[in-house]
């Protein structure tokens, strides 16, 4: 296919595996992804939920295809069996989105030894051996002129000191978005490029408890310099980008997606109004 610009987005005929697919900002891209043409593959650890999830996109006349299964990567042995599942599934890999994860909360001094593995096991270590594992099939669907791309999930809390009450989870972006540098610099000559996004307020499960209302909405869009939170297409629009041929320049980047949180200061160096 001839590239230009009405199509550098255009995702015919490229498979991709988002891990958390089924909620959240995994959902999101899913959609993304699939409106843009790729064969999806979305797993997560209910096989129901990702099922359902892929009826509904597909469902929506989609130009892309959406299949749901089962697919742990908080364990080894989870992470091999997933693996397996996708070459059950497919021989060709472009596009790897490495989104499970979790999040835990507590006050400091209360926040739980058990908490730092039980999450970074899944956030840090899981996201690192699926990416290892899946490496040989995204190198053979890889050229130069269009890379193999692989799009971590981070969090604008693994950029600035905002993870109050969320040590492990803020600590566990932070080690993502460096782990994403690391693997673009080792990954650049085998044609696969690496980079990730760095989330702030979207309304998901996971955040539902702080956002899930108008007013939670409305409360955190005080913190953030565009006036509010996130949104689906937010989402979808930048995988879109990072996975088309745009985008298959650019390698080991942090993709802010806060709304200009990352760069937030408060007042100004001599404390006088400008």
């Amino acid at each position: 296919m001839q590239m230009t610009p009405a199509n550098l987005n255009d995702l015919t005929g490229k498979v991709a595996l988002v891990t958390g697919g089924s909620s959240g900002i995994g959902r999101m891209a899913t959609e993304g992804l699939a409106a843009a043409g790729a064969r999806v593959l979305i797993c997560s650890r209910k096989a129901d939920a990702c099922e359902a999830v892929a009826t509904e996109i597909n469902a929506m006349g989609l130009p892309g295809t959406v299949e749901g299964f089962a697919g742990d990567v908080a364990t080894e042995a989870g992470i091999e069996a997933l693996v397996a599942q996708v070459k059950k599934r497919t021989d060709k890999l472009h596009i790897l989105m490495n989104n499970a994860g979790r999040t835990w909360g507590a006050p400091l001094g209360e926040h739980p030894y058990a908490a730092w593995d039980k999450l970074l096991s899944l956030n840090v270590t899981g996201m690192f051996h699926l990416t290892q594992l899946l490496v040989p099939m995204l190198e053979a669907s890889a050229t130069q002129d269009d890379p193999a791309r692989i799009i971590n999930t981070g969090s604008v809390m693994g950029e600035i000191p905002k993870g109050t009450a969320t040590y492990s989870y803020a600590v566990s972006k932070g080690a993502v978005h460096h782990m994403t540098r690391v693997l673009s610099n080792d990954l650049a000559p085998r044609y696969i490029t690496v980079n990730a996004i760095a989330p702030g307020p979207f309304v998901s499960k996971m955040t539902a408890f702080a956002i899930g209302t108008e007013e939670g909405q409305a409360e955190a869009a005080k913190g953030v310099p565009l006036g509010r939170v996130g949104r689906d297409e937010d989402i979808a629009g930048t995988v879109q980008f990072l996975c088309g041929r745009g985008a298959a320049y650019i390698s080991g980047a942090v993709i802010p997606l806060s709304g200009g949180m990352q760069s937030k200061a408060q007042g100004s160096l001599f404390n006088q109004d400008l």
